[in-house]
């Protein structure tokens, strides 16, 4: 478990919603640098704050936590000594291996589990199916708001009874909501939708009545079947998470690891390296 400077860096972390990886090594063998226990927590812009190793050892470590951010799922990385694409026949279930030709002898397991922001569901009223969603919502793990941010909710639901709604409707469609719904009886959904000032394909995205039809009555039911509908939605598209970290990969000229792509990079001439040390080999090589 991750405390000390590392634990208040993580909740820093949390309150900002950002997106980060806590790397733990959990196996440590001589001659290494690293004990288990040792952790560090690695963002999506590729910094790794903490100790888990070397520079090369980060440099694989950086790109299997950026690959574990978008899919959201944790990982146990293998780390061993040899060239890259080598015998993999050292392989355990579960866990990923990698050969690093910058160990010297050790190898290292290492332990990548994401932690994600929670999902910004925003409810816009205070109808009492309103203050049902919010509480049913926040009880399911979702972040509640009240306003729409400036990136990445993933829905919208609006039960103001007609207040305000075409507005927020048509903003949240525009800016690629995921799920976009309105509370309403369905003649009246249908006029709202009618009149939304949006592209046609925009304006059939919109859920309207919201939700399931499970035979809702009560506020409660009401907004239990909204966010089944929600849920229903997001596991149908899991685009939902945040994708898009890891935008490239790269081969190092020098000892032909995969390294990501990223600001945190040691790169020279368009060339991306595991470390400084390759760098500078290349540097060398080309001076001149």
């Amino acid at each position: 478990m991750i405390s000390g400077e590392l634990a208040a860096r993580a909740a820093d972390l949390r309150a900002e919603r950002v997106a980060f990886v806590v790397a733990t090594v959990v196996r440590a063998r001589r001659p290494t640098s690293v004990r288990p226990g040792d952790a560090a927590l690695v963002t999506g812009d590729g910094v790794i704050d903490g100790f888990v190793g070397g520079v090369c050892a980060e440099s694989t470590v950086r790109l299997y936590a950026l690959r574990a951010l978008e899919t959201g799922e944790p990982l146990l990385l293998r780390l061993m000594p040899g060239e890259p694409g080598g015998d993999r026949g050292d392989a355990i279930e579960g866990a990923v291996v990698e050969h690093n030709p910058c160990l010297s002898g050790g190898a290292l397991e290492i332990f990548l589990e994401p932690v994600l922001a929670p999902a910004r569901l925003v409810v816009l009223g205070d109808s009492p199916i309103a203050r049902a969603l919010s509480r049913v919502a926040a009880a399911a793990g979702f972040d509640v708001a009240e306003e729409l941010g400036a990136g990445g909710d993933a829905a919208l639901i609006v039960a103001s009874h007609g207040t305000d709604e075409a507005q927020a409707l048509m903003r949240a469609l525009r800016a690629g909501v995921p799920y976009v719904a309105l509370v309403a009886s369905r003649a009246r959904g249908e006029a709202v939708r009618a009149e939304l000032d949006v592209a046609d394909e925009l304006r059939a995205l919109l859920h309207t009545p919201a939700g399931l039809d499970i035979g809702a009555r009560t506020p409660d039911e009401i907004a239990i079947s909204i966010l089944a509908e929600l849920v229903a939605q997001r596991h149908a598209q899991p685009g939902a998470r945040p994708v898009g970290l890891l935008a490239r990969t790269a081969l190092d000229p020098v000892c032909g690891m995969t390294v990501a792509v990223s600001a945190q990079t040691p790169t020279l001439a368009g060339q991306y390296f595991c470390g400084m040390g390759c760098r500078d080999a290349y540097a060398a090589q080309h001076a001149g």
